[in-house]
């Protein structure tokens, strides 16, 4: 498959097919399965407040050059062992994946956390059963800082690697 150039743009009220397209079975295996429709709602509201409240950033990754909605980005106030960060997480719809979509989205996301000055680390907590996310984290500059159990969703443990990267440095 050959590689797509893509760019980032502001979650908006028209991203909420993207998100029930982004909630699918192959999608949310390694997040616990797809959400209800209301949770799907309320996910939409806080994508679509998050900015707004100063609280991060998420964003549609769109194909170039028809704009075609592809995936999602963002990233969040977090904290981490008490210590403030942003954490981020990515999803690319499977006729996109493998395809160089979520690196070059992850790299757009970064210089965005990073021109904000807000944190000085982000972090990633992909399963440790999704080796491709592993790996973007991976050849995006991020760490890895080990193991980790991390509740995902709200009531439920998955085994995690926690990624790091320095905000500060380039």
């Amino acid at each position: 498959m050959n590689a797509i150039q893509v760019k980032i743009e502001t979650w908006s009220e028209a991203d909420l097919d993207l998100l029930r397209q982004l909630n699918a079975p192959e999608m949310t295996e390694h997040l616990g399965g797809p959400e209800t429709e209301e949770q799907i709602l309320a996910r939409h509201e806080r994508y679509l407040k998050i900015e707004g409240r100063g609280t991060g950033r998420m964003f549609r990754i769109v194909a170039l050059p028809e704009l075609e909605p592809v995936g999602s980005i963002g990233y969040w106030d977090s904290h981490w062992q008490d210590e403030p960060a942003f954490e981020m997480g990515w999803g690319v719809l499977p006729a996109y994946q493998g395809r160089g979509i979520a690196g070059q989205a992850v790299a757009e996301a970064i210089a965005s956390a990073r021109a904000e000055g807000k944190h000085r680390f982000i972090n990633a907590f992909p399963s440790v059963d999704n080796p491709a996310s592993n790996a973007i984290c991976r050849k995006s500059g991020f760490s890895l800082i080990g193991e980790c159990d991390f509740e995902y969703p709200p009531g439920s443990t998955m085994k995690c690697h926690h990624w790091q990267l320095d905000l500060d440095k380039q």
